[in-house]
């Protein structure tokens, strides 16, 4: 078996093969290929990427089929429809980031070091109700959620705990948190600076994309306007402090879980990132320095070649929306990088075992879609917290498409496939749709209400969301997508194994993980031993400082990382906002 220490083959007469070509031998001179056996199970050699114009293919002949080559595109070059490196899996696999995270922070620090040490790439935080919605332990609003869908964090103190031993200047880290994600970070930051980590030097995702909470999920704060006051100020901070740090993964995984079709996942993430991209022009921010900051975070659900074709068309939408309707002329300022989890929605509490073949294919299906990141769901998550044994099933599964499969030996594997590219154009189409209709949802001129907050001046994908918030646009549309799903469930004509077909089943009960009722109760009494020890006067200046810069048009972030230092709690500082801001309730539809 070989090695690929060598450029593949001469391109035919093919502008665009020729272009790749050179674009894959000069990484290749910089040693920006893995040292692996790109051969297939039997011996025989597999190139880096096959098209027209390569490996005896046929090199485009007729106008039409010269165009069609130019709209896919190859690896590495706009509009990225086939990946963003020419090299593809070649150059680097994707990230292994497994989503973990229950009880309190000790226990979750040892489940991370438990992933870290059987191969996981980077880790990634979840977070329990209560930090989700920014209170602390020992408020009533938490009795009884502490712990329970992921770790309790209340506090500079706790972060410091949960990467405890794990170098955050060395690990890369996702934190899913978007109502609060801001305090959160802070105490991020403050805990890898008690690491001695030279912040500048950080790298990781913040979720931070408050669009999708008001959207699917329903986990925020304030209105609108106070949380893209701090999303702005978060953006700027980045870039200008922490450049490889990503401030913003904008969501899709979680309007899809809600019930939405492929194209409206696609459409509503794109739709949320264009407004981000706006703000960032509001605040007069170059889009080639803070849009590289800007990641995405999608489902990988279970029809196979529909979410293949998904991928592959939202990174060609948002190249050219970024250099066609905002100006980025850089490459990086073109790239959709996305992390990708399989379809949580798709697992089933009947046939639990089904679940690991369920999510392998979704797994798969990311791959070659090509994901950069990637978390594969455990299968007993519609019951519980995963159990270690459960966990390790799902790193497995991942590792064994990459070390067992030949996947990631060539770019793009599918491109070129006339369903998929079909696939793709048709879900491409169907979301350019969806984005002219959510344009003309909006109107201009709109006001700050009662949050105080000055506005700076919106775009119109931007004005577009804020109605289709307001309205429940966006809420009906999943709703009526969800319905007409579970009514094709219902009469049988979508099976689901295990369901509504082949239910009959050997399969024994699950162990599954039980949070215990003590973590909250041992957590509640640490927080009080951590405020009975503070400064509290040191606490309240800089909650106070806090609330001063917020009335201005100050960044935000350096006052609030001060309040983090001081230790003051996730309820601390969201209460105090709370109090200055006020909060959002959603209007009733019907």
């Amino acid at each position: 078996m070989s090695l690929d220490t060598t450029a593949p083959t001469t391109p035919d007469s093919s502008d665009g093969a020729a272009r790749w070509q050179a674009r894959y031998d000069a990484a290749l001179s910089k040693g920006g290929v893995r040292e692996a056996d790109f051969t297939t199970l039997s011996g025989d050699t597999v190139q880096p990427v096959y098209g027209p114009g390569l490996h005896g293919i046929p090199a485009p002949s007729s106008e039409e089929e010269k165009a069609r080559m130019e709209r896919i595109g190859w690896p590495g070059e706009f509009p990225f429809t086939r990946g963003l490196y020419p090299t593809g899996y070649r150059g680097r696999t994707w990230t292994i980031r497994q989503f973990a995270g229950f009880g309190n922070a000790v226990q979750t620090n040892e489940r991370y070091k438990m992933i870290l040490a059987r191969g996981g790439g980077g880790l990634s935080v979840a977070f329990d109700m209560p930090t989700l919605m920014g209170h602390d332990s020992d408020e009533s609003l938490s009795l009884g959620e502490v712990g329970h869908c992921g770790v309790a964090i209340d506090s500079a103190a706790d972060m410091e705990t949960l990467f405890d031993d794990i170098k955050l200047d060395e690990v890369t880290t996702s934190m899913t948190i978007s109502g609060p994600a801001v305090p959160v970070f802070c105490m991020y930051l403050v805990a890898a600076e008690r690491q001695g980590a030279d912040l500048g030097s950080l790298n990781g995702t913040l979720q931070t994309d408050i669009f999708k909470e008001y959207i699917a999920q329903k986990e925020w704060l304030f209105e609108p306007q106070p949380h893209l006051r701090l999303i702005g100020d978060l953006m700027e901070y980045c870039a200008e402090n922490i450049p490889a740090y990503k401030p913003l993964s904008v969501s899709g995984y979680h309007i899809r879980e809600a019930g939405s079709t492929a194209a409206q996942e696609l459409a509503y993430t794109l739709a949320d990132g264009f407004a981000y991209v706006e703000l960032g022009l509001s605040r007069g921010m170059d889009v080639d320095v803070f849009a590289p900051g800007l990641s995405f975070f999608f489902d990988a659900h279970v029809d196979f070649f529909e979410e293949i074709a998904k991928f592959r068309a939202a990174r060609r939408i948002w190249a050219r929306w970024l250099r066609d309707v905002y100006g980025a002329t850089t490459d990086k300022a073109q790239w959709l990088r996305f992390h990708t989890q399989t379809a949580g929605v798709s697992l089933t509490a009947q046939q639990p075992y089904n679940n690991v073949v369920r999510t392998a294919v979704e797994a798969l299906a990311a791959v070659l879609g090509g994901t950069n990141s990637l978390h594969t769901n455990a299968l007993d998550e519609t019951l519980a917290l995963p159990t270690e044994q459960s966990a390790e099933i799902a790193l497995r599964t991942q590792q064994v498409l990459m070390e067992e499969t030949g996947v990631a030996n060539v770019a793009d594997p599918l491109g070129g496939s006339w369903y998929v590219e079909a696939l793709t154009d048709q879900i491409e189409a169907e979301a350019e749709a969806i984005f002219e209709r959510i344009k003309d949802l909006g109107v201009v001129g709109r006001d700050a209400g009662a949050s105080g907050v000055v506005e700076h001046e919106i775009g119109p994908m931007t004005s577009g969301i804020l109605r289709g918030i307001e309205d429940g646009w966006f809420m009906a549309e999943i709703a009526d997508s969800s319905f007409t799903y579970q009514i094709a469930l219902e009469k049988g004509e979508k099976r689901v194994v295990g369901v509504n077909v082949l239910t009959e089943s050997v399969s024994h009960e699950l162990d599954i993980l039980r949070v215990s009722h003590e973590v909250e109760r041992e957590q509640v009494r640490v927080l009080a031993e951590r405020r009975a020890d503070r400064d509290d006067a040191a606490v309240r200046g800089a909650l106070a400082r806090m609330l001063e810069v917020s009335r201005t048009t100050d960044n935000m972030i350096p006052a609030m990382l001060e309040a983090a230092r001081a230790e003051a709690t996730l309820g601390e500082i969201c209460n105090a906002l709370r109090d200055e801001w006020g909060v959002y309730r959603e209007p009733a539809r019907f």
